[in-house]
């Protein structure tokens, strides 16, 4: 790899100064790489710059920011022969851990230089691709509301998420769908349903982590009947390793799975960013489908 296109979003982390993408360049010039280097804003501008790049013939497509940026990436990058680097810029960069790679920038940098390309799943539900997860009912109620929060009342992220939980919380909305698995239709009442691209670790200390991101699976993941208190219980049940004996908690897997809802439009959250799409939601792994930059085994050492 000789030349590749970093594509950093300016609105991640602390922001990015124009020394800082300096020293970027330089960084990778120190591995004999010539970086180019683009400043982006989100949404648009992080496909078009994407695209600009492929028709460039850039070797390597590099994502700098959190997790959103990182699949907005993606999502250009998926059945393409040219792989993701992940330089991770964001607050808590869960592909990025997934995927290895250091959470230090210069460290982050000599791990791409130096990595190794492989084939990971992505998910998708109603044509969009997740490359972490995807969730209905109460997270994107958090989601919208943390972001009215952030955007009218100018609050801070981590004070209007907080903000945003306990509102949900004691509106405690129910969403009540049915989900076709297994040749099956299974009726189900929740608070929120949860679909993992692979499986998420879900007790311990290493909840939220996955071991495998090329397992060629989806993880359904729902808590059912169960009230305020109940989602606590379920959260003591978690880091005490005995999520699995709850009666409540349910999980499935699946390459594949239709979910049904009375409503015509449900808010559906794809990597932290939410939208409204038609039902019924139809949601497939796509096994293998983006090259990804790994560390080598030494640099993950």
């Amino acid at each position: 790899m000789r030349t590749l296109s970093v594509v950093v979003n300016a609105k991640a982390g602390t922001g990015c100064p124009p020394e800082w993408l300096e020293q970027l360049r330089a960084r990778f010039a120190s591995h004999g790489i010539a970086a180019q280097v683009e400043q982006v804003h989100g949404g648009d501008e992080i496909e078009a710059a994407v695209r600009r790049a492929l028709q460039a013939g850039a070797e390597a497509v590099v994502a700098g920011g959190g997790d959103g940026t990182v699949s907005a990436v993606a999502a250009q990058l998926v059945d393409q022969s040219v792989p993701l680097g992940v330089l991770p810029l964001g607050t808590l960069n869960h592909f990025a851990k997934d995927l290895g790679m250091p959470l230090e920038r210069d460290e982050a940098v000599d791990a791409i230089a130096r990595g190794a390309v492989e084939s990971v799943d992505v998910g998708e539900v109603n044509g969009r691709v997740f490359i972490n997860n995807s969730s209905l009912g109460l997270y994107p109620d958090i989601v919208r509301e943390r972001e009215h929060r952030q955007k009218r009342l100018g609050h801070g992220k981590w004070r209007a998420l907080l903000e945003a939980s306990i509102s949900a919380l004691r509106r405690y909305p129910a969403l009540r769908v049915q989900v076709d698995l297994d040749d099956e239709r299974h009726a189900v009442r929740t608070p929120f349903l949860f679909i993992g691209n692979n499986e998420y670790q879900m007790e311990g200390f290493e909840i939220g982590e996955r071991r495998s991101l090329a397992e060629g699976t989806l993880a359904l993941y729902t808590a059912q009947r169960t009230g305020r208190f109940g989602l606590l219980w379920l959260a003591l049940l978690a880091l005490s390793r005995r999520l699995q004996q709850a009666r409540d908690f349910h999980a499935a897997r699946a390459r594949d799975f239709v979910v049904h809802s009375g409503h015509r439009q449900l808010r559906v959250a794809t990597d932290g960013e939410v939208t409204l799409m038609p039902t019924p939601l139809r949601y497939r792994v796509r096994p293998g489908a983006l090259r990804v930059i790994r560390p080598a085994p030494a640099a993950s050492a």
